[in-house]
C-alpha cells in the first residue's frame, strides 16, 4: 500500500468542529471541497445507497454532473450487523476485512453464506433504484464515489474496485467524515480521497450529524429521478 496521502492522491481535509446538520448539508460542504480539485471530465457521481445518495445528490448538482448509484452491501457480523466483516458489489466483487473481531469472527463458509444473503438485497436495490434505467457508462470517465461516512472502509473499497472493473479512468472517493483506518485503506486504492474530517477516534458516523435519520428507498428513488430529469427540489 502506498502512503496514506501522497502528493498524487492527496486527501482534502478540513477541521469540522461541529457536526453536519444533515446529509444534504454535508453534501454541499463536500461539493465545495471537490470543486477546487478541478477533476478531469467527463465526470460521473455515484452515491452509495442508501445514506450516501443524499450527499451525492448535492455534489452532483453543484458539479453539474450526472448522478447514479453504486450499489454496495456491507456484510455484517452475526448479532452485530453494524460491524462490517466485508462488503460486496455488483459484478461479484467481494471485500473481506482483516480479522479484527477475535475468536468470534465467522469462518469463510459462514462469511460466504452471509454474503449470499446480502447479494439478494443488492439485486433488489439495483432493480428498484434503476427503475429500468441502464447504469451510467463508467468507461474512460472520472468516477466520483460518495458516501455519508467511512467507518471500516469496506463498502467504499468494494465500490472503488467495482468502478475500476467497469473501466473508470480515475476513481475518487469522497465522504464528509471518515475514521483514520478507513481513510488509510481507501486512500491506498483510489486516485484521490476527499474527506472533510478524520476524527481520532471515530466511534460512529452518526455522531457527526445532527440529523442522521434513516434514508428510505423512496428517497433514494426520488433523488435519482430528480437528478435524471434535471429537477433539483
Amino acid at each position: 500500500m502506498r502512503p496514506l496521502f501522497p502528493d498524487d492522491a492527496a486527501a482534502v481535509m478540513r477541521a469540522a468542529p461541529q457536526p453536519f446538520a444533515d446529509r444534504r448539508a454535508a453534501g454541499l460542504q463536500l461539493a465545495a471541497a471537490i470543486a477546487g480539485l478541478k477533476l478531469a471530465p467527463p465526470l460521473v457521481v455515484l452515491g452509495l445507497p442508501r445514506g450516501g445518495v443524499p450527499v451525492a445528490f448535492e455534489v452532483a448538482r453543484a458539479l453539474h454532473a450526472p448522478l447514479d448509484v453504486m450499489v454496495v452491501r456491507k456484510v455484517g457480523m452475526p448479532g452485530q450487523p453494524e460491524l462490517a466483516l466485508g462488503a460486496i458489489a455488483a459484478g461479484g466483487l467481494m471485500v473481506r476485512e482483516s480479522p479484527v473481531y477475535g475468536d468470534g469472527e465467522p469462518d469463510q463458509r459462514v462469511f460466504a453464506a452471509l454474503a449470499d444473503r446480502e447479494r439478494e438485497e443488492l439485486g433488489r436495490r439495483e432493480r428498484l433504484y434503476r427503475a429500468g434505467r441502464p447504469p451510467l457508462d463508467l468507461a474512460g470517465k472520472t468516477v466520483l464515489l460518495v458516501d455519508d461516512g467511512l467507518a471500516t472502509g469496506a463498502t467504499m473499497l468494494a465500490a472503488v474496485r467495482a468502478a475500476r472493473k467497469a473501466g473508470a479512468a480515475s476513481v475518487v472517493a469522497a465522504a464528509p467524515v471518515s475514521s483514520y483506518e478507513a481513510a488509510a485503506q481507501v486512500g491506498g486504492e483510489c486516485d484521490r480521497l476527499v474527506v472533510l474530517s478524520i476524527p481520532r477516534p471515530l466511534y460512529a458516523v452518526g455522531e457527526w450529524y445532527v440529523d442522521f435519520g434513516q434514508v428510505e428507498d423512496r428517497e433514494v428513488c426520488e433523488l435519482l429521478e430528480n437528478s435524471a430529469s434535471g429537477s433539483h427540489a
